[in-house]
C-alpha cells in the first residue's frame, strides 16, 4: 500500500512526513520535523500534492474503527440509595464541652431546645424520619420529649428500634403534606 518516498499523514495526530522504510505492517516515517517514527499502515493516509488519497476499503475500515458503539438496549433500574436516618444524641455530654456550672433545669432546657431545633429543621427540609437518643435514666427527658412532640400536628413518634438503640431512643416520622404553607 505504501512505498518508500510516499508523503503521508497520521490519522489521529497532526503529523506529516515521508515513508523511509517498511517492515510487514510497520511503516517507518521521517516527520516534517525530522523525527523518525514508526506507525502501523492503518494509522496512515497517503497524500499526493494537496489531496489525501483514501482507498474505499481503507476508508470503510477507518470509519468502522471510529464508530461510537451503540448503547445497549436494556433498561437499567436505578437503585435508590437510602440515606441513613439522622440520629441526634441529647445527652448533655454530647451537647456542651463542660456542663459543670449547669443545674438540672438548665440541662433539661438545653436538651429540649436542641430537640426542638432539630425537629423544626427536619420539617423545613422535608426529612422523613429522625431519631433522638435520650437514654433511659429517670425518664424526665423522655417525658419532656413526648410532651414536645405531642404539640406538633404532622408527626408520629414511638420508641426506636430496641436492638439498635436499646430503650433510650425515640423515632420520629414526619408526615409530608402535598402543599406547603
Amino acid at each position: 500500500m505504501f512505498s518508500k518516498g510516499d508523503k503521508i499523514m497520521v490519522l489521529d495526530d497532526d503529523i506529516e512526513g515521508i515513508v523511509i522504510g517498511m517492515q510487514g505492517d510497520q511503516v517507518k516515517v521521517e516527520t516534517t520535523d525530522g523525527f523518525e517514527l514508526t506507525f502501523r499502515q492503518k494509522e496512515l493516509l497517503k497524500v499526493s500534492g494537496s489531496e489525501i488519497n483514501f482507498s474505499p476499503g481503507n476508508m470503510n475500515q477507518i470509519l468502522k474503527e471510529k464508530e461510537i458503539p451503540k448503547p445497549r438496549s436494556f433498561v437499567k433500574e436505578k437503585k435508590t440509595k437510602e440515606l441513613p436516618v439522622p440520629e441526634f444524641d441529647l445527652h448533655i455530654e454530647k451537647l456542651v464541652k463542660n456542663h459543670r456550672g449547669m443545674n438540672n433545669f438548665d440541662i433539661l432546657n438545653l436538651q429540649v431546645e436542641t430537640a426542638r431545633r432539630h425537629i423544626d429543621f427536619a420539617i423545613s427540609n422535608r426529612i422523613p424520619k429522625i431519631v433522638f437518643i435520650h437514654g433511659v435514666g429517670e425518664g424526665v427527658l423522655k417525658a419532656e420529649l413526648d410532651f414536645l412532640l405531642g404539640r406538633y400536628d404532622n408527626l408520629d413518634f414511638h420508641d426506636a428500634n430496641f436492638q439498635k438503640y436499646g430503650a433510650g431512643a425515640t423515632e420520629i416520622y414526619f408526615r409530608q403534606n402535598a402543599k406547603r404553607n
